[in-house]
């Protein structure tokens, strides 16, 4: 290995290192730090981020990278070098305060969105979401003062994603759902949904998480479940993931869809190739393709027939008293319904896309300086009536419900629509050479975690994003594909 790599590996291990610490940090504050810890934390987040920071900028840094990339001698090698200069060159013209700074501000804001969620005060959380959309809008003047601020932020989640892109996207999406519900609605076809909320034994819904993982295959050495208010994945390495589930007492399939969401994220971030470890190749590609496979184990596998089908002498056992009188074929509609709702990561798939196009144009307006964040809770409830048809009562049930901009994750939400319809064309490939049906009946999932890994999983970073939407779709994205499965699947369902 020549001297340049040699060094650029040491480099990726430091900065992997710091990241962790980072990560962990994160982790815990949602976990299981004290409630009002976020100082201490803030403080340490600050100088860890200055101290990552510093390690990647610097002249030496870039004189390694210029000659890394001349002495590269194999493809992983050129991918290490180019990622890492994607990240030098996006962060390099933010000043190293700011970099510093935000990731303290992001620390203390967290804690005080998860109080306000709580308390429903939108108000004590403002103040730290000013400060967020503020940072971001200069942090996008620094990394590309000629390109929409927004659109700089969209393309960090997603590589190479336009709003005039993402625009044409939502727009095909709405030609489908806005009309299949107002059908489904017309029809009035009624679904028995009486039994779902009840009170579900803690205990048994934890066994129902452990089996969940069980049949993802996620090994309990790597793998580990904890409880937040907002379930979420943290990847520190392949052989180091952390996810959240948040039980609530009178609401199993909450919990049920969560632990299969992200399986899906750990699966993922669990699976890239060895070779990849401690280099920033390691972990999942961009948020679309990680909402892809959080998307496609929850609902392409977790709400199919066959599956549930496979799951169900499990749940009756679980729930005896719960799901007595309940056919599989209630629970199944059940669970599958399209009915508008308020709350995002509970939303059936038909009407999904509907509450991610509100935070779309939402934080859009936010960080296109259209729209103050005193404005923010109105705007998001006239949208909610608009898009969904629904009276949001609160903040704790609007604009408070989601973790991301407390994160600063400006950009990230159009991934999740984006994750969904990938998904739809990638099993729709699949089909092609695999029995899914017949597999998932069987409880089986090994033949189609394969062809994951083997179209996806096992490259991390190494290619680039386009390469692997194109390896994971079998082709070409064509998001008809997924209008074309919200289409069947509830026209059968409500037999229209």
């Amino acid at each position: 290995m020549k001297d340049s790599i040699a060094a650029l590996r040491g480099l990726e291990k430091q900065l992997y290192a710091y990241q962790y610490a980072l990560s962990v940090m994160e982790f815990d504050e949602a976990t299981a730090a004290p409630a009002d810890s976020a100082d201490g934390r803030a403080a340490a987040a600050e100088v860890l981020s200055r101290a990552r920071f510093d390690l990647l900028i610097n002249d030496d840094t870039a004189a390694l990278l210029a000659l890394a990339a001349e002495e590269a001698e194999d493809g992983q090698q050129a991918a290490e070098v180019r990622e890492l200069q994607r990240q030098y060159d996006e962060i390099c013209n933010i000043p190293a305060e700011e970099y510093a700074a935000f990731a303290s501000l992001t620390q203390q804001a967290i804690p005080a969105w998860a109080k306000a969620k709580r308390s429903n005060d939108f108000a004590a959380f403002a103040p730290y979401l000013e400060k967020i959309v503020a940072a971001r809008r200069r942090q996008a003047a620094c990394i590309d003062p000629n390109r929409n601020p927004y659109e700089v932020w969209l393309d960090r989640y997603e590589r190479g994603l336009t709003i005039a892109r993402c625009d044409e996207f939502f727009a095909t999406l709405r030609k489908t759902i806005v009309p299949l519900l107002a059908e489904i609605q017309k029809r009035g076809c009624p679904v028995r949904t009486d039994f779902l909320e009840q009170d579900w034994p803690m205990d048994a819904q934890r066994a129902l998480s452990a089996n969940i993982m069980e049949l993802w295959g996620l090994d309990a050495a790597h793998v580990v479940l904890s409880e937040s208010e907002h379930p979420f994945t943290s990847g520190f390495w392949r052989g180091d993931v952390r996810i959240t589930t948040h039980y609530m007492p009178r609401d199993m399939v909450s919990n049920l869809y969560s632990v299969a969401h992200e399986g899906g994220h750990a699966l993922y971030d669990a699976g890239s190739d060895p070779a990849l470890d401690f280099t920033v190749l390691s972990g999942g590609s961009t948020m679309g393709l990680h909402e892809s496979q959080s998307r496609l184990f929850e609902n392409y596998v977790g709400r199919s027939a066959a599956f549930l089908r496979y799951l169900w002498p499990t749940l009756t056992d679980l729930f005896p008293a719960q799901l007595a009188g309940v056919t599989f074929e209630e629970f199944y509609r059940a669970v599958n319904r399209a009915e508008p709702g308020l709350i995002r990561t509970e939303a059936d798939e038909l009407t999904y896309a509907l509450h991610v196009m509100v935070r779309y144009e939402l934080e859009k307006a936010l960080i296109q300086g259209t729209l103050t964040v005193a404005e923010l809770p109105a705007a998001w409830n006239a949208k909610y009536k608009e898009y969904l048809g629904v009276e949001v009562p609160d903040d704790t049930h609007g604009v408070l419900q989601d973790i991301h901009w407390a994160c600063g994750d400006m950009g990230y939400f159009p991934s999740y629509a984006l994750g969904s319809a990938y998904a739809a064309q990638a099993m729709d490939d699949l089909r092609t050479t695999l029995d899914v049906d017949a597999q998932l009946a069987a409880g089986d999932l090994r033949p189609l975690k394969n062809a994951l890994s083997d179209r996806l999983w096992k490259y991390g970073q190494s290619r680039e994003p386009q390469w692997l939407v194109q390896s994971l779709c079998g082709g070409a994205f064509d998001a008809a594909h997924y209008t074309g499965y919200l289409t069947r699947k509830y026209t059968e369902l409500y037999e229209l």
